[in-house]
């Protein structure tokens, strides 16, 4: 078959008839054309793509006689030379194109990456489960472990199953309906074999439907039970009722556990804690049995008696750390509604109480003991607040860092705990439900490595505000406010386990997140909360030739705040595929960063930091390698990627560049351990923003493309490169690293836009330390207050702001972000990649 290049798309599509005629019948088809890299091209989509068994397809052999590289296809193109081929979606077709990185240079697309759309029919991807909840590395899973190695891409999950969502079906019956064989809940993806039964999509066992389930509560209508809400919504929430529980559920029980050192005085955090929990009081999640109580501590630790009925709380002090005891369990663990005014007395007087304070100690360890002790009745959430390292006591610490190792390339020491105290006691503390969340507020290192245990494995959260300080530090204070109003607020969830299951032939391996494994698939969360994510490794058993479809469920029991037993449950599904390029071509390139970045958290403790980047590097060059060598067919030179893998150097390059993985640039050990903490519980969306920031340029915004929503114009801004040269001097540019935006504003920037934005009548009259965007009633200010609105819909938190001139000496936080430049210690993103074809071709 010869042909001009010029024909080759019309020609291409007459094709597959004949072609599959002549590989059934066995014959070796010889390609031969003349016509350079584009004519090759169009065969191997062409093959790759052709519905014939794999092994024939390998006989169809081809060769290009011509050096000469010409410009691979465009989109449209290919669509059209693929157009007679059935079963081959555009976006497939647009995720395997081939993409010359060392070429190519602007990989981003013109809005934040989407998830990929799994290929499934159109009812399937409207039943499935949002990509914000449950997501998975590959979209395409692969037929055998064999085929998965191949493709030298990680299997796993990442999962946000507690998120604040605005919809969520809830579901009252008598009876859940479950396999009876592997426990499956009822989904969209099981098969009614007639209206009596039903095939698990899981194990694939038979069940019978029970009669209460023939009768739809929202039609009001009987006989129809593949039109339940539980059959139509992948995410629902069911009423439990008594056999999920295994005592009545717990009321909301809060305790606080407070630093009042003369360190943490000179912080000055706990005036601002008592205020925001004075304004938030009536916000706490719970009903008319919430519980609160207050411990302090120094050298001593100090309960409070807010027994309804006293004139004034009572200070109770017990100065014997080492065997630590409850004065009074009654009066010291209070409902809110009773003790109120005792509540809020105490809140008033705390600061003054302590200010005078000059006891340098800290008897941390002991005040979480009497903490488990005062909770272990009940159950529920410890909040603990620490400005320094532990000194007294059980679970004392010494600094173990060396700031002249802050800089070092060879490796970083002492990223694990020094003692197993604290995860001992956090598993205690699982045991009897308790949740343990830490708040450091620290200007001296305070061993963040062994005190994050206490909330790693009693399912809790970790916030850390390096250099607190409540007069010199307003950026730390408001970020603590900021947070913890949201912690005081959102929702929670007690006495919570979780299981993930999945198809037949699937199995888990290793969980990622703060939590305790109870069993293989079981994971025990004292609290769980909207903010908090999992991530799971995944491998393939047995083949799954006998499955078009994979399946996953994760399944959530928890007791509400109001002390309802509930069960969220969410199911996912995705093809099955027996080819590569499937593979590649379903490959989530995000959710692959995210996991390999928990990975490589687990790999610099167990091992080493050098041995967790080595591996990162490792992951792009076996996976590009396997690409080339099995899939792509381009014999050129470059490195060449498949447009849905494009980003995945840029994304590690960034990996490797964060505080949590980098070598050779100053990092306090606290700082690097608690950006490890965040890997391991941050949603992906918000992960990604802190790993690879979002830029924006702000000061060229039109009405083109925009978004008019609720009588609002949203502009629609193009992405810009993380790099300096894509800044410019006479503009303004916005950073979206999720928890923070920065706003770069150039020297020579328009003076209308810092006017009619900022509020400033030119540059030189800006104020160094800009915190917001004023509410100006000018066209400007009110496109770009709509727009950073708009960014901020999907979160749960608001994110602080920080206007950020070109001569401050902060710009240096903003600069660091643009992860494509070089820094002392570290390559641009073409010198990555140029190391990356180097490792390819060793």
């Amino acid at each position: 078959l010869c042909c001009r290049s010029s024909f080759l798309p019309g020609v291409v599509s007459l094709v597959p008839h004949n072609i599959a005629d002549l590989v059934h019948k066995k014959v070796v088809v010889h390609f031969f054309f003349f016509f350079g890299g584009e004519a090759l091209y169009y065969i191997n989509a062409l093959i790759l793509n052709l519905t014939t068994p794999p092994l024939w397809k390998s006989e169809l052999i081809y060769y290009c006689f011509s050096s000469a590289l010409q410009p691979f296809p465009s989109l449209s193109q290919l669509s059209a030379a693929l157009g007679g081929l059935s079963g081959v979606p555009e976006l497939e077709v647009e995720a395997l194109r081939p993409v010359n990185l060392l070429q190519e240079r602007n990989l981003l697309p013109p809005r934040p990456l989407q998830a990929p759309e799994p290929n499934l029919s159109a009812e399937l991807k409207k039943a499935n489960c949002s990509p914000q909840t449950f997501r998975c590395t590959l979209t395409s899973i692969p037929q055998t472990q064999a085929l998965l190695n191949k493709a030298r891409l990680p299997l796993g999950l990442l999962l946000h199953p507690f998120r604040d969502l605005q919809q969520l079906p809830v579901i009252t019956s008598n009876t859940i309906v479950r396999c009876r064989s592997c426990r499956t809940y009822i989904n969209p993806f099981v098969s009614f074999l007639d209206q009596r039964r039903w095939k698990c999509n899981l194990c694939y066992r038979v069940n019978d439907v029970p009669d209460e389930f023939m009768y739809n509560p929202v039609t009001r209508s009987y006989g129809e039970p593949h039109k339940r809400p539980e059959v139509q919504n992948s995410t629902v929430e069911f009423i439990a009722s008594s056999d999920y529980m295994l005592r009545p559920p717990q009321p909301a029980v809060y305790l606080f556990v407070l630093d009042v050192s003369h360190n943490a005085v000179e912080a000055g955090y706990l005036k601002h804690f008592c205020e925001s929990l004075l304004d938030n009081l009536d916000k706490l999640p719970g009903d008319s049995r919430i519980r609160v109580g207050f411990l302090t501590f120094d050298s001593t630790i100090h309960f409070y008696n807010l027994q309804e009925g006293l004139s004034q709380p009572q200070m109770l002090v017990v100065s014997d750390i080492d065997d630590v005891f409850i004065p009074s369990h009654d009066s010291l663990m209070v409902n809110l509604k009773e003790s109120k005014e005792l509540v809020k007395d105490l809140l008033t007087s705390l600061p003054a109480m302590f200010s005078q304070s000059r006891e340098t100690h800290s008897a941390l360890g002991p005040a979480l003991q009497a903490a488990y002790k005062l909770m272990s009745p009940t159950g529920g959430r410890v909040s603990v607040f620490q400005t320094q390292l532990p000194t007294l006591g059980a679970g004392l610490l010494q600094s173990r860092e060396d700031p002249n190792q802050r800089s070092s390339t060879k490796g970083v020491q002492h990223l694990g705990p020094a003692t197993d105290f604290y995860k001992k006691l956090a598993l205690d503390c699982s045991g009897q439900q308790i949740g343990v969340d830490l708040f450091l507020l620290s200007s001296q290192y305070a061993d963040l490595a062994s005190l994050a245990c206490i909330s790693k494995y009693s399912a809790g959260s970790i916030y850390y505000y390096p250099s607190f300080h409540h007069v010199h530090n307003t950026a730390q204070l408001e970020k603590f406010q900021k947070d913890l109003e949201r912690y005081l607020t959102r929702k929670i969830g007690f006495e919570a386990v979780m299981r993930i299951r999945c198809t037949k032939g699937l199995s888990i391996h290793t969980f990622h997140g703060n939590f305790f494994v109870r069993s293989t698939d079981l994971l025990s969360l004292a609290n769980v909360n909207p903010d908090s994510a999992f991530a799971v490794q995944m491998s393939i058993e047995d083949s799954l030739a006998d499955s078009s479809l994979a399946c996953f469920q994760a399944a959530l029991l928890y007791t509400s705040s109001k002390g309802k037993r509930r069960i969220r449950v969410h199911t996912l599904c995705l093809p099955v595929v027996n080819q590569l390029s499937d593979v590649y071509a379903g490959a989530d390139v995000q959710a692959i960063t995210c996991l390999l970045a928990n990975m490589a958290i687990d790999r610099s403790i167990s091992s080493s930091l050098s041995d967790a980047r080595d591996a990162l590097v490792n992951a792009v060059v076996d996976s590009l390698s396997a690409y080339k060598n099995t899939v792509s067919s381009l014999q050129q030179s470059g490195l060449i990627a498949p447009a849905s893998l494009r980003l995945f150097p840029l994304y590690v390059l960034a990996l490797l560049k964060q505080k949590a993985l980098r070598t050779g640039t100053s990092t306090r050990l606290d700082e690097r351990v608690f950006a490890m903490c965040e890997f391991k519980t941050q949603p992906l969306q918000q992960l990604m923003r802190l790993v690879h920031p979002d830029l924006y340029r702000l000061d060229t915004l039109s009405d083109q493309g925009a978004l008019h929503l609720n009588d609002m114009v949203v502009p629609q801004l193009p992405l810009v490169h993380l790099s300096a040269e894509r800044l410019s001097r006479d503009g303004a540019f916005l950073m979206d690293c999720g928890n923070v935006f920065y706003l770069w504003i150039g020297k020579c920037c328009n003076d209308m836009f810092i006017r009619d934005v900022l509020g400033c009548p030119n540059y030189a009259a800006m104020p160094p330390n800009m915190t917001h965007i004023p509410e100006l009633e000018t066209p400007l200010s009110e496109r770009v207050r709509a727009f950073l609105d708009w960014l901020q819909d999907d979160r749960a938190f608001c994110s602080t702001l920080h206007v950020i001139k070109d001569d401050a000496s902060a710009k240096s936080t903003f600069f660091q972000h643009l992860v494509e430049d070089r820094s002392e210690a570290a390559s641009s993103y073409y010198e990555f990649i140029q190391h990356i074809q180097q490792q390819m071709s060793k």
